[in-house]
């Protein structure tokens, strides 16, 4: 009997010191984020940030770089690891897109041309000759566009070819992925003319071309279109136009065409090369070559793009000092809770309808990147890179409280 009664005094005092432990416990939290509340911005929102750090389990066993910049004021908020290179998955895009927009400009035109040799019998409406599809890598040519082609054609007064079609793949180099991606993913094919994210346009074409009854007597191949061939019609597609899917829906294939673009300002043929020359050259400019880094790819799929939070900063920091990129960057950005890959997310917070950012996603890697307003009216950008994390939701509802935090007063 005494025992027990010493086992029950035993376990009533280790309960009265567990209530009293987490009663002040429950005290000092709700004192601490009163204090929060009393502190001026950006004070309170960088405690903020420091408390959802510190609370965050997921970062024991997993990285993050992250930065926050005040444009308006011009000066670093907040940063944590922001050096650590780290594999940026999609926000790679915005490394592109402002690359771009710096080097072709907004009015930039992807351009696809049908082309032709020989002579047209009116008589017969017949062209004793070939057709020469001129390779633009445009990602945005769909069947209505083909069966343009095909009226183009009739309105030239050909309803029959005696000859060839050929396509034109000088654009671009011949490898059609790219480095480092994954075999086993499901990778566009890169190529001079794509069509719904494979290398078989001519293929399509044709189809179309019987459809609307234009008939080809010959075969399909690949060669170059020789000098002075005359233009039947061109298909085209403003940069703006291929921005905007590429950075709301995170399309890999637009990205890359978009990529290989930048490299043609180097000449022909576009090579990732090229590409990676331009932008290094305005990463050199904007005052970040000597940081340590990786491209590797457009699209941020290749696992051989190492970036830091403060190199994606830098570039969003550019984009915003020239007023011509911000002006058609900004509105193609995914919106918190609107639209795009965030979407859906951060609904119900201070986030809501103000982030303006590009979602990254791959095995392990979870990132997100762009624009906010602050409650005092700042205008922010950030990055933050997750790496290493095995479950990805975690990482994007850590992101999604550090913009909460962010944004609320």
């Amino acid at each position: 009997m005494t025992n027990n009664r010493l086992l029950l005094t035993a376990v009533i005092i280790l309960h009265t010191i567990f209530l009293s432990l987490h009663t002040t416990a429950q005290d000092t939290l709700t004192t601490d984020t009163a204090a929060i509340d009393t502190i001026p911005w950006p004070q309170s929102m960088q405690m903020r940030l420091d408390s959802i750090i510190a609370k965050a389990g997921m970062l024991q066993t997993s990285q993050m770089g992250f930065m926050v910049y005040d444009l308006t004021d011009d000066s670093v908020l907040y940063t944590r690891d922001h050096r650590q290179t780290l594999r940026p998955a999609s926000t790679m895009k915005l490394i592109t897109a402002i690359t771009a927009l710096d080097r072709l400009g907004a009015d930039y035109t992807f351009r696809t041309a049908i082309r032709y040799t020989g002579q047209i019998a009116n008589d017969t409406r017949t062209l004793h000759g070939d057709i020469y599809c001129i390779g633009g890598m445009d990602p945005m040519i769909a069947k209505n566009e083909l069966h343009d082609i095909a009226l183009a054609l009739r309105n030239a007064g050909i309803d029959t070819i005696r000859g060839n079609i050929y396509a034109d793949r000088s654009m671009r180099d011949d490898i059609m992925y790219g480095e480092g991606w994954c075999w086993d993913d499901n990778n566009p094919v890169l190529c001079a003319l794509p069509y719904q994210r494979k290398d078989n346009f001519v293929y399509n074409l044709v189809n179309v071309m019987q459809e609307d009854s234009v008939i080809l007597i010959g075969s399909t191949d690949v060669r170059t279109c020789p000098k002075g061939a005359a233009t039947i019609t061109e298909l085209t597609h403003s940069l703006q136009e291929v921005l905007r899917p590429m950075l709301k829906n995170s399309n890999n294939m637009y990205a890359e065409c978009i990529y290989y673009q930048i490299g043609l300002t180097q000449g022909r043929p576009s090579t990732a090369k090229k590409s990676k020359a331009v932008e290094e050259s305005l990463l050199k400019k904007i005052g970040m070559g000597d940081v340590i880094h990786r491209f590797a790819d457009g699209s941020g799929l290749s696992l051989y793009n190492y970036v830091s939070a403060e190199i994606e900063v830098a570039f969003l920091r550019y984009a915003y000092s020239n007023k011509d990129i911000f002006d058609i960057l900004y509105p193609t950005l995914p919106i918190a809770a609107v639209d795009g890959t965030i979407g859906e997310r951060m609904t119900g917070t201070a986030a809501a309808s103000n982030v303006h950012a590009k979602t990254g996603t791959l095995s392990g890697i979870s990132s997100l990147a762009g624009y906010l307003t602050a409650p005092n009216g700042h205008l922010l950008c950030f990055a933050i890179i997750n790496q290493g994390v095995m479950k990805g939701i975690y990482a994007k509802n850590l992101q999604d409280r550090l913009c909460a935090a962010m944004c609320e007063k």
